[in-house]
Parts: structure tokens; sequence; C-alpha cells
């Protein structure tokens, strides 16, 4: 898991979803991010666009993608760093890099199967966007489950407003995550819902609106990230020139904390932070120091006497926001 599964503080006053395996299987259980090396992106390949996210350079948030290690060789590799740090021995196969069911079901039965084959595998976290999941993908997702295995489908959904999501190239509609998480979530596969803070052309209220729109839809885990800027993409390009800037660190924790007390205290976050490697990140600064934000947010939910749910179905009000 992530390094929110660390923190004890933390998790006192956050649903994490590390903190929910653990209660459930008794000891830890950690998250291996896997690169299948065969999937690309209906946003790169031609079918929807080109060229990808304005934000998304792919070495940004993939470990694994690169190294030109196969599955055996990343589970293994991950295997290694794990057990020098907490010696879990319990692992979830976290398909991550691009699109993870943008292939023929059959591909894709075969390639989660050999993640799961493992011994120490006790389910599976798919990575995808919204306009990529078929019913028979969702055959396959439930076929699993149903073998008691934990299956989570994570949909990249990064804002509820569509000028957004143009804006960003997305390629994808809000209605297109909306009838996935409804169809997936009918058949008893949880969702967590990835959401960007940040993006160019978006305020408070946006932020608030789609957490609003998530939690209405139906959601069972969150991913907060704060958008960071790396090489190689368009949203580099804007900054260079001026046309965007990121969030300050004190902003986006006391947002992360705004949004956290907003969510039913049953959604698990499986993150609140989000980091790039040094050698692409451009900014802002904060964004590879991942126990800064964590650590900032713990602190400020503790100065608020605050925790997750407390506010939860109350409007965004700006004096709910603890503006000293």
């Amino acid at each position: 898991m992530s390094g929110m599964a660390k923190s004890m503080v933390l998790s006192d006053r956050i649903h994490t979803y590390g903190q929910n395996l653990l209660q459930r299987y008794g000891e830890r259980v950690h998250k291996i991010s896997l690169d299948a090396g065969i999937f690309t992106c209906p946003n790169r390949d031609g079918s929807k666009g080109v060229g990808g996210c304005t934000f998304c350079n792919n070495d940004s948030f993939s470990p694994s993608a690169g190294t030109g290690l196969d599955i055996d060789g990343q589970i293994a590799r991950a295997r290694e760093r794990i057990a020098k740090r907490t010696r879990a021995r319990k692992f979830i196969a976290y398909f991550q890099a691009y699109t993870n069911t943008y292939a023929k079901v059959e591909q894709l039965e075969a390639l989660y199967r050999h993640a799961l084959g493992q011994p120490d595998m006790v389910g599976l976290s798919v990575g995808t966007r919204p306009d990529c999941v078929s019913g028979k993908v969702l055959d396959l997702l439930e076929r699993l489950r149903a073998r008691g295995l934990e299956v989570v489908l994570e949909l990249g959904l990064q804002s509820a407003n569509d000028a957004t999501l143009e804006r960003v190239n997305r390629g994808h509609t809000l209605a297109e995550y909306r009838a996935t998480a409804k169809a997936a979530r009918q058949r008893g596969i949880p969702v967590c819902a990835h959401l960007i803070v940040g993006l160019p052309g978006e305020g408070e209220s946006d932020f608030h609106a789609s957490l609003d729109t998530v939690l209405e839809i139906g959601v069972d885990g969150l991913k907060l990230h704060p958008l960071h800027v790396v090489k190689h993409t368009i949203l580099a390009k804007q900054w260079r020139c001026g046309d965007y800037s990121p969030l300050a660190l004190d902003g986006y924790i006391r947002i992360a904390c705004d949004l956290i007390e907003r969510t039913p205290a049953e959604v698990a976050f499986h993150r609140v932070t989000a980091t790039a490697p040094e050698k692409v990140l451009l900014a802002p600064e904060w964004c590879g120091k991942k126990w800064i934000v964590l650590n900032g947010i713990e602190q400020e939910l503790r100065r608020r006497d605050s925790r997750q749910g407390c506010l939860a179905g109350t409007p965004f009000l700006r004096e709910l926001r603890h503006v000293a």
C-alpha cells in the first residue's frame, strides 16, 4: 500500500484503504503497481484523440513503467522492496499504467489471472477510464470477485465538470463515468474514483462539486491527487508560458481536509496525495515530498479537531473551510 498505510495517526482521522485491508485480513496488504506493457489509451492511439490528457506523462505515476521487467519480474522486485519496509506477505496486483481494460477481454483475463496466480496475491485493482469498461469486462471482474478475491475498479474521472474534461483533453464525459460506476456497483464491484485538485480553470467550488457528484452517483473509495506539472506534457508548456499556476502546499492541504470532512466515513481513501519522480517533476516542488503532505493533512485535521465525515451531507460553504 501507499505511505498512508504507515500513518496510524492519519488513519485515526481518515478511513484509509490500507487500514481497511489490515482490519479485514488481519495483516498488512500492499498494492504492487504493474505495467502490463501492452496497454495504451484511446486518447493516445487516435480512436478518441492523440497526445493524451494535457497533464499526462505515464512515467510520473507508474513506478513500473519502462523497467523492461515482465509481470513476474515486477512482482518479485516489489516483494523484495516491501519486505525491507513492512514485511507484508499479502499483495494486490494493481494494473496502473495506461488504460488497463483497453484490450480484448480474453487478453485481459489471461493477464489478470497470471498475476493472481501468485500464491500471495489476494486481489486485483484495475486502473482505467470510464469509457473503456464494457459489459464483458464487468463480467470478468464479477467472476474474479466471486472467487473471493479483492477486486477494485479504479476509474479516472478527475473532474465532474464536462467543460474541464474537454479543456484537459480527457476524451470522456461525466455521463460515461456515471453509467460505468453505476453498472459496476450494481454487480457488487467496488469503485474507487480518482479526482484531481487543481485542474486548469477550476476553483474550490468545482472540487467540492466533483466530490458531491461522485458521492451522489455512489462510490466505495476515493483517490485525491494534487495536479503536478511534469515534463513532456501540454500542461508543462502552459506552465512555462505562465498560463497555469499550481496550488501551494498549504492551499492543497486545506482543500484536501475540507473534502475529507465532507466525505462519509464509510468511503475508503486509497490516497490523499500523489507524487512524481524528481526526473520528470517540474512543479510544484512539494509534489515530490509525500510525507510533507501527509503530515500536513494530519496536523490540519488535528488542529481543527476534525475527521472524515464530520461534515458529510453539508453543502460547501466558505465558512466551513476553517480559515483562521
